[in-house]
């Protein structure tokens, strides 16, 4: 049977002129830092965006997730219907860009057992192009994704050491997903597999400028230089423990096979390292 393509449609006027920014990934590529600069801003930006961070459409991203895990036609009409329940519940103001910032509406990062990839990018991209062709025949979507060369495969492998129980050794990690780091060929892939523009910053440049690795992603949603500059940057959020903490979670993982006590050692060992910074 093939898969229900009906979408729930909008009757807005000149809504159909809504113009969408969808910030869609990557993990470990700033993400973090671009969430904080909009949610701390969120005064200073409210004349140009309406943001929309991962708090606000958690349900999206747990099809999102599931369909990167899954990969079935369920689960992806799950996901088209709740983006396009999204779209109907939140309204800019006019002037206003839309932006979505999740890198959950890629899936979940590599690195869980099978999944080697983020094969399921440019699928979900294409289906959130669908929707919101459907349900904004005149509207502007615009899709942005924040990369990353250096060091991300490594920063991926002690994401997953520090939020899961994975006990692999980084040098098996790396011949492992060795393929999952090349991320300017899936945003060539979501290039393909959808119309809307495609738009990449690398994190190695963009880290560098006024306003940080949100600065890329402010233009694209009509914000100002002037503006830009004027914002407050968070220190690199979500950065990784030094390598004696990580190292200690390994262990951890290793050690503890029960879930509840993994989860204790592994939080006893982050709070040390946190009380230690503050010294």
């Amino acid at each position: 049977m093939a898969r229900p393509r009906a979408i729930r449609g909008q009757d807005r006027g000149c809504a159909d002129l809504m113009r969408v920014v969808v910030h869609a990934g990557f993990h470990k590529t700033g993400t973090s830092t671009v969430q904080q600069t909009l949610k701390r801003n969120r005064p200073a930006l409210k004349p140009y965006v309406r943001s929309v961070l991962k708090g606000q459409m958690r349900d999206l991203l747990h099809a999102a997730r599931g369909y990167s895990t899954w990969r079935d036609p369920f689960t992806l009409d799950k996901f088209s219907l709740r983006f396009s329940d999204l779209l109907a519940r939140v309204s800019p103001k006019a002037n206003q860009t839309l932006c979505l910032s999740a890198e959950e509406l890629s899936g979940h990062l590599p690195g869980r057992p099978d999944l080697p990839d983020y094969g399921a990018a440019p699928v979900l991209a294409a289906e959130m192009a669908r929707v919101f062709g459907i349900t904004f025949p005149d509207g502007d979507l615009v899709f942005f994704y924040s990369t990353r060369s250096e060091g991300w495969l490594r920063s991926a492998y002690w994401e997953h050491v520090k939020t899961s129980d994975m006990t692999m050794t980084w040098e098996a990690f790396a011949e492992t997903h060795k393929d999952a780091s090349n991320l300017d060929d899936i945003v060539d892939a979501v290039s393909t597999a959808q119309p809307f523009p495609v738009h990449r910053a690398a994190l190695e440049v963009s880290a560098t400028v006024p306003g940080g690795p949100a600065a890329p992603l402010l233009r694209l949603c009509s914000v100002p230089d002037q503006a830009i500059d004027t914002l407050a940057v968070p220190l690199r959020a979500n950065a990784a423990p030094d390598d004696a903490v990580l190292l200690a979670l390994l262990a951890a993982n290793r050690d503890y096979a029960d879930r509840d006590a993994r989860q204790a050692a592994k939080q006893a060992i982050l709070k040390a390292a946190q009380e230690s910074d503050r010294d």
